[in-house]
């Protein structure tokens, strides 16, 4: 008599408690998730625009061997101190306008202040000395990451001249041909409506949300198969160990 072999349970548990790709909130508050996800514990990690430290308030101090740089340190993104194939992340958030002469994106460090492909007589203007920056920093990432590294980069789209310029795509296009590989697009939508000063007529929807990008530095033809549970950072607790608050919004749900 045949016995009737017993079906194999699925691994795993059922959850909602995942990381999601789409958050209403501030960069502080998704951040976490990101490095969460892809980077684990213990890893050597180069924020190459740090100014403020906005992006690691809410990570635990001691997940990660930090290595914080900026302009105002005397560190160009383009030009790192560190040895090749060193880093095990690398992360970068430069200001996303340029407005030759004036005055761009406040809330992050002045594009026109600081970056060489910024002057007067450069031959980089307005959105094409964004993408210069992003390929340039792109390419001193590259050198830096060991093979398996994560490069995290935070961008936003633009309106340029009248013409949409969908940098997120642009950007995983061209980093494409440089070996990475776009693995996540995190979007975050702001909270509240910006406005603006004046306007005769709209022509194109104004932006309310930014990407957070997530690039591999393969290591040969291996797939990323995601990070232990034991060694990713609690995304519950902020950086001094107390209990995250909430996002101040809820998620928007896409599709309901």
């Amino acid at each position: 008599m045949l016995t009737k072999r017993k079906r194999k349970s699925p691994d795993g548990v059922s959850t909602n408690d995942l990381v999601f790709s789409t958050y209403a909130g501030t960069n502080d508050e998704i951040f976490p998730h990101v490095v969460a996800l892809y980077v684990p514990k213990g890893s050597v990690v180069a924020d190459v625009t740090y100014g403020q430290g906005v992006f690691w308030r809410r990570v635990p101090a001691d997940a990660y061997h930090l290595k914080p740089s900026d302009l105002s340190t005397g560190t160009d993104c383009r030009e790192l101190p560190y040895e090749a194939a060193s880093i095990d992340c690398v992360v970068f958030d430069p200001p996303y306008m340029h407005t030759p002469g004036g005055t761009a994106h406040v809330e992050h460090q002045n594009f026109e202040a600081y970056y060489r492909n910024n002057r007067a007589d450069s031959d980089k203007k307005y959105h094409e000395a964004v993408l210069d920056l992003y390929f340039s920093a792109a390419r001193e990432a590259w050198r830096v990451l060991r093979s398996g590294g994560i490069y995290i980069v935070k961008c936003q789209d633009e309106v340029c001249a009248n013409r949409q310029r969908l940098t997120h795509v642009e950007i995983i296009n061209e980093l494409a041909t440089y070996g990475f590989v776009a693995e996540d697009l995190f979007v975050v939508v702001r909270n509240g409506k910006p406005g603006v000063s004046r306007i005769l007529r709209q022509a194109h929807a104004r932006k309310n949300h930014s990407y957070f990008i997530v690039l591999l530095k393969p290591k040969g033809k291996a797939r990323w198969t995601g990070v232990a549970d034991a060694r990713r950072i609690d995304v519950h607790r902020n950086g001094n160990g107390t209990v995250r608050r909430a996002p101040s919004t809820p998620e928007p749900t896409l599709f309901p």
